[in-house]
């Protein structure tokens, strides 16, 4: 059988054995804490009880359930668990996209500026005390209005006689981004000096990428976001496999090359802004899990986009339960850095041989 089928194939039964390690993973972090504990059972059964549909077929909570299990779950524990896999889904579709109309395998989120940008518009917010201006949505739509400029900047320094040149975008998104991001410890400085400890611990878990204090109301207000880049991404599917190709090729076959790029770039920045005002700086996920859905998945971004998303999932909500479990807390940006690295320089030699 051609190399190509058996990826088909396998990428087909990908999806069941997916979503079930999603879900898997998901309700194994909701349910084992640094400190409290409950069974998967009861874990399902506190989720159940909040959903219409599960609450009148899922049998109701045990009568020696704890009194805390509500809070711990519901509360405290699911939506950070939920948001943390929409981080690893948004950043890995991003990552996906990039690489692919860059035709580069180093792009991703943090190389093109995007994330840089969205991250000094969340921390210029918390800094003004304004987390919670315009009902919530006032940090998104800051991190996704300054993640855009820097991508339009971005464009902008790439652009030839109208044409956006790949390599040059992705050469001039690292000098913005690393730009971008040296205001960052510049705004921290001047937190520290006025005083602002509570802000300044927001600020380096904006940094180091933390999700430990996540809730319901914060997902809603990024939800917005994380659903329209999505859409627009996986929208982009078929051109997508032919822009991976070459320009010339997606040009033949009535494909409007820039206004696609700039839809790709405003995708990008809608899913990269998302998941920074959510998480802060979590690098490697964007990078690595694309090409581990490449391995997986065959080529065509109508199996390699879903994919390369539920892996994503899996893959940071694994590593909050890691930190929650074993490390400490410790913030999880640090973990896929620790990780990522390494993983990555194996895929580098592997490529290489």
């Amino acid at each position: 059988m051609p190399r190509a089928a058996v990826k088909s194939k396998r990428g087909r039964l990908l999806f069941p054995v997916l979503i079930f390690a999603l879900l898997g993973t998901i309700l194994l972090n909701v349910a084992m804490g640094e400190t409290v504990q409950f069974s998967p059972l009861l874990t399902f059964q506190t989720i159940a009880k909040h959903l219409p549909i599960l609450s009148k077929i899922v049998p109701a909570l045990p009568a020696n359930a704890p009194q805390n299990t509500d809070i711990f779950i519901w509360q405290q524990r699911l939506p950070r668990t939920l948001g943390c896999a929409l981080v690893g889904m948004l950043l890995s579709l991003a990552g996906v996209a990039f690489q692919s109309f860059l035709r580069n395998p180093l792009a991703d989120p943090y190389m093109t500026g995007v994330s840089a940008g969205s991250a000094l518009g969340s921390v210029i917010v918390i800094l003004l005390g304004g987390t919670g201006a315009l009902a919530g949505f006032g940090q998104p739509l800051a991190a996704f209005i300054t993640g855009l400029g820097a991508a339009i900047l971005v464009t902008f320094l790439a652009q030839k006689r109208g044409r956006l040149s790949s390599q040059t975008f992705l050469l001039a998104g690292i000098v913005v981004g690393t730009f971008l991001w040296s205001l960052i410890p510049l705004i921290l400085s001047v937190s520290i000096r006025n005083g602002n400890v509570n802000r300044q611990s927001a600020i380096l878990s904006q940094l180091l990428g933390s999700i430990q204090y996540l809730s319901w109301s914060q997902i809603g207000s990024l939800l917005p976001f994380a659903l329209i880049g999505m859409g627009l991404l996986w929208s982009s599917a078929r051109e997508l496999d032919v822009m991976a190709q070459s320009e010339e090729a997606a040009v033949h076959l009535g494909v409007d090359v820039e206004q696609f790029k700039r839809k790709i770039i405003l995708a990008g920045a809608l899913a990269t802004a998302a998941a920074v005002a959510t998480a802060g700086i979590i690098a490697f996920v964007g990078l690595i899990v694309p090409h581990i859905a490449r391995r997986l998945a065959v080529p065509q971004h109508r199996v390699l986009l879903p994919v390369a998303t539920l892996l994503g999932g899996i893959v940071l909500v694994g590593a909050d339960w890691l930190s929650r479990r074993y490390l400490n807390n410790l913030e999880i940006g640090v973990i896929t850095s620790l990780v990522g690295a390494p993983i990555f320089c194996l895929l580098l030699r592997r490529d290489q041989n």
